[in-house]
């Protein structure tokens, strides 16, 4: 979603806010209570959202699992053992199913 600047011509109250781009344009100044709240015209401004891109991502070809690593070996000889804690989780990272620790 946008972050958008706006800003107060009475009062100089200036304020930045999430918005979709549907949402209706802000006029009342939360500040003042004037109708002389408007939308400033600023470098693009936004929010990443999402469990986020990895390496394999968009690379082209069948992805990261039959990939060979850089020494040759096969991809299931490459991969590293996590440890675990008491619990049968991995230790480390996010404790997740995701490999990172």
């Amino acid at each position: 979603m946008p972050i958008y600047a706006y800003r107060c011509s009475s009062c100089g109250h200036a304020k930045d806010v999430l918005q979709k781009i549907s949402d209706p344009v802000l006029t009342t100044c939360p500040s003042c209570g004037a109708e002389t709240f408007a939308k400033q015209v600023t470098a693009a401004g936004f929010q990443l959202k999402g469990s986020g891109w990895y390496v394999t991502d968009f690379r082209g070809g069948s992805g990261g699992a039959s990939a060979k690593p850089a020494d040759g070996a096969p991809a299931s000889e490459s991969k590293p053992a996590t440890a675990t804690s008491d619990a049968g989780a991995p230790s480390g990272g996010c404790g997740a199913s995701c490999g990172c620790a």
